[in-house]
């Protein structure tokens, strides 16, 4: 399907509803999402909701609300939603279905917020490629009856960047946006100490100009994901000695870099396969 055709393919099926919400990331597929819908709806019709909690980076939280206001959505069509996954224990513990636990949390509350204001339907920003990982979360989705435009369209991770670039949308590079517990490996329980730190270890290297990257939490270890393009440049004077510095004062004894290079979900490679059609 040619890309004019995908973009007419996603605005038809979203014109399908008289109004939406749009479950609000501030990364690049849910803002695509938000995009389109009021692209395809207007603004009366549309509503973000957006979920605050320690699991979120801190940085993003300012993020949303400058996006949600380049989109042109109305200020008070963007929900604040203040989730509680932290006193769940099927969530702190982290097993291989946490994230199933966290979505699920999180479309019940939306799902009570559509009702109370009359909304037709939760969109989330699943799509194509993310076929090709580990998502639990996404089981929760289809549990609570929440709609992936972009899946309905078919949409890969590249075709949504192109549309972003094709209307010169501020987040069309932007890094797939994760809650901070997916730098956590499975098994590990999660406590905000850990959250915070990766957060503050994450807003240290973005400070030095980088992108697209994961700070991975091995206890007194920071394993570094950075792009293959930016590995050269971690070498480069200056740049080691200050990611090392920001790193440590976040809380970290030991940094290691990654040869691999960046990938989502890189801890996924750690659950067997045949416990991947648990979720």
């Amino acid at each position: 399907m040619s890309p004019d055709n995908k973009e007419k393919a996603l605005l038809d099926f979203i014109r399908k509803y008289r109004s939406v919400m749009v479950a609000f990331s501030g990364g690049l597929d849910s803002s695509t999402v938000l995009w389109a819908s009021v692209k395809a709806l207007g603004p009366d019709k549309v509503w973000a909701a957006t979920s605050y909690s320690d699991s979120l980076p801190k940085d993003e939280q300012g993020e949303t609300e400058r996006i949600v206001k380049e989109i042109g959505l109305k200020r008070d069509h963007h929900l604040i939603v203040k989730t509680a996954e932290m006193e769940n224990p099927n969530y702190y513990e982290n097993s291989i279905q946490r994230c199933y636990f966290c979505k699920h949390e999180l479309y019940t509350m939306l799902g009570t917020i559509k009702q109370a204001k009359n909304i037709e339907v939760i969109f989330d920003g699943a799509n194509v490629s993310d076929k090709g990982d580990y998502r639990p979360g996404y089981r929760a989705a289809m549990e609570l009856g929440v709609v992936s435009p972009l899946l309905e369209a078919e949409y890969t991770k590249d075709d949504i960047r192109e549309l972003a670039r094709k209307y010169n949308l501020s987040f069309s590079d932007k890094p797939a946006a994760a809650c901070l517990a997916s730098r956590i490996p499975y098994g590990t329980r999660i406590t905000p100490e850990m959250l915070s730190q990766v957060d503050a270890a994450e807003k240290a290297v973005k400070e030095l100009g980088f992108e697209g990257f994961r700070v991975r939490f091995h206890g007194p270890v920071a394993r570094l994901e950075v792009r293959e393009k930016d590995i050269d440049l971690i070498l480069s004077d200056g740049i080691r000695e200050k990611l090392v510095t920001g790193i440590k004062k976040a809380g970290f004894k030991f940094v290691a870099l990654d040869l691999e290079g960046y990938r989502t979900g890189s801890l996924n490679a750690a659950i067997p396969a045949e416990r991947k059609s648990d979720g």
